[in-house]
């Protein structure tokens, strides 16, 4: 007789697999991974962790409700072939589990957008909002100005005409919760059925309502110490741009959650580890991918996009000495470097149009920076300096601000603006500050994608840094030869510009 592996719900967040001794340890060793950069962590490096990420608990036989897919692969994979015996004939959320919905009422919402014109969700978005509800959960990967807040508005509406427990949305920044309530009021304007009251807000300093409305946006940070009692008044859940959270918080949040049925995930990107990938279905569902920038280009419903790779090249009397320093000397070096500052600064103020300059380091390169522009720039031109220290309401007038310009530059920390901040009238974005992470590098890429009013093109220059010396290649380098593949991937067209620095 075969081996059989039992599977069991415990909750909407966890499920129980069981099975021999034998198995199990073949299940822990299946659902078990090294964490990237596993090496350079502090724990690591003291030997009091091995590096490794486990999933699935062998002790209480735990393992998270949206990875039942993974299971189902190991049982059957070739020389195994294991018997799955599922204890519920009724349990939503797996590729071959769905329940029929009347999409019907995506007919019935009266949806606007912010200037009051009425829209309409594209052919994607309904595919992803069918899926969603069909499943009842689902990690929904779709790119930047992809409309990822109107899909979450169209699942809510139907959550909340079919349920009666409470809606959580969880965000990372409070600019983003600020930017989700607004959509939702934008597109709720003129629908009787919809009341932008029915929702609170909750970060750091701002007050609590009386009474608890139907639906709650947070940010991760605010909630993620509550007690779990708390988190069982919600029947659904969404993780906005849940490739951010920070890991531990999130899996206490969607753990805590478990009568929250109805289970949502949306981002972007991905930072393209099997691990980041996996707890991510884990706690929401099985990925989908709803759409890709490209495909969005080609049908001319995001900007098109320009790519220019700035290789800037230094004299060889700092590239013999660069090439030695470490990754922090390196990187110290290159943003405090008088000529390179200079160049990005009469770069951003020859741009036309709105343009976005993004930087790693706060006080030593996010504010000379700033400086810098501003006393180059003239009087009447506007330029806008956001990093973690500026308040959310700031960021979300210089946001407002910026899309009433024709010609404003916006100075910007990649913590604050490289992830869901919607700017609509964007044409150019400056990378100021070497990354070599596909999240951050795609999500940026976003902020301009929108299509503007004036229907121009967005223009996105890359500033990389060749300090080689001989065969000896220098951090920065080497990450934009990693941007650079990025771009080949997603199919971007992208030009290397050799620019010689004094």
């Amino acid at each position: 007789m075969p081996t059989k592996i039992t599977v069991k719900k415990k909750n909407h967040a966890m499920m129980l697999v069981d099975s021999e001794p034998s198995v199990l340890n073949e299940l822990t060793d299946f659902f078990t991974f090294y964490v990237p950069g596993y090496k350079f962590m502090p724990a690591y490096k003291n030997k009091v962790w091995d590096g490794k990420i486990r999933l699935y608990n062998s002790q209480t036989r735990e393992l998270y409700a949206g990875l039942y897919a993974y299971v189902k692969e190991f049982a059957n994979a070739e020389g195994r072939d294991y018997e799955l015996e599922l204890e519920h004939d009724t349990w939503y959320g797996y590729p071959d589990t769905t329940e029929q919905v009347d999409m019907s009422f995506i007919d019935d919402l009266v949806l606007t957008g912010n200037n009051g014109e009425p829209i309409e969700a594209r052919d994607y978005q309904l595919r992803a909002i069918e899926y969603g509800l069909t499943r009842k959960r689902g990690m929904l990967i779709s790119p930047t100005a992809s409309g990822k807040s109107l899909i979450i508005y169209c699942l809510l509406r139907w959550y909340l005409a079919n349920h009666n427990k409470r809606a959580l949305i969880i965000v990372p920044t409070t600019s983003l919760v600020e930017q989700m309530y607004s959509d939702f009021a934008a597109y709720g304007q003129q629908d009787s059925e919809f009341d932008i009251e029915d929702v609170q807000r909750i970060y750091s300093g701002m007050p609590k309502k009386s009474e608890m409305p139907k639906v709650i946006i947070s940010t991760w940070q605010s909630i993620y110490k509550l007690p779990g009692a708390w988190f069982e008044q919600f029947g659904c859940v969404f993780g906005d741009e849940a490739h951010n959270f920070k890991a531990k918080s999130l899996t206490s949040i969607l753990t805590k959650l478990r009568e929250a049925e109805y289970r949502f995930g949306t981002t972007g990107t991905l930072d393209g580890t099997q691990t980041h990938k996996l707890v991510l279905e884990g706690l929401f569902g099985p990925a989908y991918y709803v759409t890709s920038t490209k495909d969005l280009m080609d049908k001319n419903q995001l900007a098109q996009l320009d790519i220019k790779v700035l290789l800037l090249k230094y004299k060889d009397e700092y590239c013999k000495d660069v090439v030695k320093y470490k990754y922090q000397d390196e990187i110290d070096w290159i943003v405090r470097y008088e000529n390179r500052n200079n160049f990005i600064a009469n770069l951003a103020l020859d741009q036309d149009g709105n343009t976005l300059v993004l930087f790693q380091y706060v006080e030593k390169h996010g504010k000379p920076l700033y400086d810098l522009i501003l006393s180059k720039a003239h009087k009447r031109r506007k330029i806008f300096y956001v990093s973690g220290e500026t308040d959310t309401d700031t960021r979300e007038h210089i946001r407002k601000i910026t899309e009433e310009q024709k010609n404003a530059i916006i100075v910007a920390s990649l913590g604050t603006f490289s992830t869901g901040i919607n700017i609509r009238n964007l044409h150019n974005i400056v990378f100021a500050s070497p990354s070599k992470s596909q999240i951050k590098v795609l999500q940026s890429i976003g902020r301009g994608l929108r299509k503007s009013d004036d229907g121009k093109d967005t223009t996105l220059y890359d500033i990389a840094d060749d300090l080689h010396w001989k065969s000896s290649k220098n951090y920065t380098l080497l990450h934009a030869a990693e941007r650079i593949k990025i771009y080949s991937k997603e199919q971007f067209k992208y030009k290397i510009i050799e620019i010689p620095l004094p």
